[in-house]
């Protein structure tokens, strides 16, 4: 903050929100009909940027994702066609708004639907958050299945006695975790997808239209397809391009300097599989496949296989170089009693080839976790080599 101060003129929001009069809020009124002349006399343009995300680095460097004005409100619109926000439900959003998830679900979508907002500033507070969520009334929330994992443990049944809607995005929503909100608190988890260069959402499941295990069915005006994955039978990398869809990348190779993508075309780097209704299921990062014994073996495949095993735990397997196989694996588990032989017993019984039970358990007291709910695989691997 010192640092920024001195190049910059901070502002904080809640300093801003003491001076906002009712004059300004009449000038804000009546300039609404004016705003596309307002915009074309100050020169900004749909197109111009009008922000710049950066990317996890959950597996590799981070990127800076340009992404325009045009693009967060093609977003905005393309959601409210699928979902019903309505002006007396409250949204709780406690997503950093350096994730895309958290500034255009969260903040930018609600307030810009005249849905009142409740913001908290850290996911991690694991036990405040079911109680403010209780205390604001809150109607509508969004999380990722790591931190709604932690609040399903610690929350009361009537923490979420007004939620209508969870909407659950930027990793994969264990099936343990949609029953607890089933079970305990009569709540569907509504899984989404989405990237930071999408705005981020790509697809989502509805109140109508909804396929548990699913990521939903792609949001109208969205262009794909789908190319093979040698290895992968079920499923092919997927390719997107929409009015969504990012400017392009800052790299750290060439900076400043705005890479766009191919023919508009954005590679998710995720292989996904698309059935006849047009529900995605979403089989893994193509770079989280471990080529062993010449055979593809999804880590998210054995990860899912861990948390059916041992549910009460976090788990999250990574690849190291192997002498003889090319590539191994290794869990880390918060389970201190997690066991190969058994873990072997489940995949058989399953019907899962012995290729994907790892060679290695390591445990954990709880595994790295990003700001943005992510596990940190980058940190996993950097602990294991």
């Amino acid at each position: 903050e010192a640092a920024l101060s001195n190049e910059y003129k901070l502002v904080y929001l809640e300093d801003l929100k003491t001076s906002i009069n009712i004059g300004n809020k009449l000038i804000g009124m009546t300039a609404l009909p004016f705003a596309r002349f307002i915009h074309a006399r100050q020169k900004i343009k749909p197109q111009d940027p009008a922000t710049i995300l950066f990317t996890s680095g959950s597996e590799g460097s981070p990127k800076g994702v340009v992404l325009s004005h045009e693009n967060f409100m093609s977003n905005i619109v393309q959601l409210r066609c699928r979902v019903d926000f309505n002006s007396q439900d409250v949204v709780f959003n406690c997503l950093p708004m350096f994730h895309s998830f958290g500034l255009t679900g969260g903040t930018i979508l609600p307030i810009l639907s005249g849905v009142k907002t409740f913001l908290y500033p850290n996911p991690l507070h694991i036990r405040i958050v079911p109680e403010m969520i209780y205390s604001s009334n809150a109607t509508i929330m969004f999380g990722t299945d790591t931190f709604l994992n932690g609040y399903a443990r610690v929350a009361h049944p009537y923490d979420f006695y007004r939620m209508r809607y969870i909407f659950a995005g930027a990793e994969k929503v264990k099936e343990e975790t949609r029953q607890k909100y089933m079970n305990l608190f009569g709540v569907r988890i509504l899984e989404g997808y989405g990237a930071t260069e999408a705005s981020p959402a790509i697809a989502v499941n509805s109140p109508m239209h909804q396929k548990a295990g699913s990521v939903g069915r792609f949001l109208s005006g969205i262009e794909y397809r789908i190319e093979d994955v040698p290895g992968v039978d079920d499923g092919g990398r997927l390719f997107v391009k929409g009015p969504n869809i990012m400017l392009g990348y800052y790299k750290d190779d060439n900076p400043g300097i705005l890479q766009p993508s191919e023919d508009g075309w954005h590679d998710t780097g995720d292989i996904v599989a698309l059935d006849e209704a047009g529900y995605i299921t979403i089989k893994g990062r193509a770079k989280r496949f471990a080529k062993i014994g010449g055979e593809m073996i999804s880590l998210s495949a054995v990860e899912n296989m861990a948390n059916t095993l041992w549910p009460d735990y976090d788990h999250a397997v990574i690849i190291i170089p192997d002498a003889k196989k090319g590539e191994q694996l290794v869990l880390y588990t918060t389970n201190a009693n997690a066991d190969r032989k058994k873990l072997s017993e489940h995949a058989k019984s399953a019907g899962v080839t012995e290729l994907s039970v790892p060679k290695t358990i390591k445990t954990l007291d709880k595994l790295p976790v990003l700001g943005t709910g992510k596990v940190d695989y980058k940190g996993l691997k950097s602990k294991a080599v």
